[in-house]
């Protein structure tokens, strides 16, 4: 419990065997009374058993559906255990979990959080393509939720009740659709957003898929899930 809330902690896990034992512990320690669930989305490596080893529940899905589809599964398992917070946290170590009761808090207002990687706690940048299409899309998410967002694609999220019940009937599988199409759709649902500010920190372990070429692929993508996601939803 935090502040009177049942709160689950969701982790989305592909292939991330070096690195999931720890976070689960890591959460554990600094959060002793939230329940953890790790979603292994398809893994091929032993990730499902080390998280279990480190005190998670652990969902098996068959084959990898990307992390749209394995939220989508830990919504579902927070709905029917009856939890009123849900809170992603990824399994590569980037989300420090002391933040986490901030997270809850801003929820008294509020139906989504977003943990904000540039509003002004931490060093975390980025630069070239990436950031062009991180800026265009906070400033059209920002105008559509009427609040400012200045992080709008981080994964480090929590939401409230009412929402538990919203995604675990519908959340996007497909690329990016986790964080842009979600926001476009919670907003025009009516739905309260924020953010507050926190620190990424470097990857536990594995290497981050990073270069021009992958950048300049992002900004043509997250122009063209923007428009996806504002004509369909």
């Amino acid at each position: 419990m935090i502040n009177g809330k049942r709160v689950l902690i969701i982790i989305p896990a592909w292939n991330e065997s070096g690195s999931i034992a720890d976070v689960v512990t890591e959460v554990s320690g600094e959060l002793p009374g939230v329940d953890i669930i790790v979603v292994d989305d398809g893994s091929t490596d032993d990730t499902a058993a080390r998280a279990a080893a480190a005190g998670a529940v652990v969902a098996r899905l068959p084959y990898n559906l990307g992390v749209g589809g394995a939220m989508r599964t830990g919504y579902r398992y927070a709905r029917d255990h009856g939890y009123d917070v849900a809170i992603q946290v990824d399994a590569d170590g980037q989300h420090d979990p002391r933040y986490i009761p901030k997270l809850v808090d801003a929820l008294d207002e509020n139906d989504l959080v977003i943990g904000a990687r540039f509003a002004g706690e931490g060093g975390y940048a980025v630069r070239g393509p990436r950031k062009w299409a991180m800026r265009m899309l906070s400033a059209v998410l920002s105008r559509l939720s009427h609040t400012r967002l200045s992080d709008t694609t981080s994964g480090h999220r929590a939401c409230n009740r009412r929402l538990i019940e919203f995604f675990a009937q519908w959340y996007p599988a497909e690329y990016l659709g986790d964080t842009i199409e979600v926001l476009v759709r919670v907003a025009r649902s009516g739905y309260k957003i924020t953010q507050i500010p926190v620190a990424m920190r470097p990857r536990m372990a594995g290497t981050p898929s990073n270069s021009p070429m992958k950048s300049t692929i992002y900004l043509g993508r997250a122009g063209i899930v923007l428009l996806l996601a504002l004509i369909r939803t």
